[in-house]
């Protein structure tokens, strides 16, 4: 039997140490409180009993729980990484730092303060959310823009291909006492005249065509001195594939990049990219 004396500072017993316990359970003493046994001169502190020394064991570590400070989760860190560098990937990595950040989220809830890095799993899931939404609709913005720029970079190619002919025309003519190519071998003729590069011969816009100009039939093995106004004469124009072609305005199509005019070099080596009204009033 046993006298304690309770928080409150009252003395209580004698007392078993069954009920003893039952008070340290419910909180009425602790290892401080003064108590001694029946018969007894002096007071001990309750904890330095050793019949209720085990009742103030520290409780066991739960399941799976680790000692030391916390630490901060990797997911949550890669979830933001990978949301970051989704503006460089078209959402492509935010993807997958979403799911990453959801997962981090969820193992720091329920890691019991072990595991840190709530707020950067947070950041994770909305800025990967953000690129995720966001980035196909400006990449969706983009793509008209960025196909005009090909477009314009085709058109430039093609009429630097098309100035490449004109003077390889030229070149020839001088060489053939002042007189153009026959219709129907002017490709092979002019050919050497372009360092034999068949590239020159081709729209851009049309890699595989054997050749995407056509010469004007009218000055087909015709004397340079007989063209009364180069600057407006038609030497070669853009038309449908096929080479040592030749014609007139009949077969002559729209400028191959989508935007309905024509490629035109002039005999005065200039080129233009001419609507269909003005390539009408030409000299065909």
């Amino acid at each position: 039997m046993f006298k304690v004396i309770g928080k409150d500072g009252k003395e209580y017993g004698p007392t078993t140490a069954g009920e003893i316990r039952s008070w340290i359970r419910q909180g009425r003493l602790d290892a401080q409180s003064r108590i001694k046994p029946e018969g007894a001169a002096d007071w001990k502190g309750l904890g330095e009993m050793p019949e209720f020394r085990d009742a103030f064991a520290p409780a066991p570590p739960l399941p799976g729980a680790t000692s030391g400070p916390a630490k901060t989760s990797g997911l949550a860190v890669a979830s933001v990484i990978l949301g970051a560098l989704g503006l460089f990937t078209l959402g492509a990595t935010a993807v997958v730092g979403l799911i990453l950040g959801i997962l981090a989220l969820v193992k720091i809830n329920k890691s019991q303060g072990q595991l840190r890095g709530l707020t950067a799993a947070i950041v994770g899931i909305v800025l990967s959310a953000l690129m995720v939404l966001i980035l196909p609709i400006m990449a969706a913005m983009l793509l008209p823009a960025l196909s005009r720029a090909k477009t314009k970079a085709q058109s430039v190619q093609c009429m630097n291909h098309v100035k490449q002919l004109n003077l390889a025309l030229m070149m020839y003519a001088t060489d053939h006492n002042d007189t153009f190519p026959p219709a129907d071998s002017w490709c092979d003729l002019i050919k050497p005249y372009t360092g034999n590069s068949t590239t020159v011969f081709h729209c851009p816009s049309q890699p595989g065509a054997q050749c995407s100009y056509r010469l004007n039939s009218e000055l087909a093995s015709k004397r340079l001195s007989e063209v009364g106004a180069p600057a407006t004469t038609v030497l070669i124009f853009s038309s449908a594939e096929g080479w040592n072609l030749s014609g007139r305005r009949d077969a002559a199509l729209a400028h191959h990049h989508g935007r309905g005019a024509l490629m035109i070099g002039f005999t005065d080596g200039h080129v233009e990219v001419v609507s269909p009204a003005r390539a009408a009033s030409q000299n065909w």
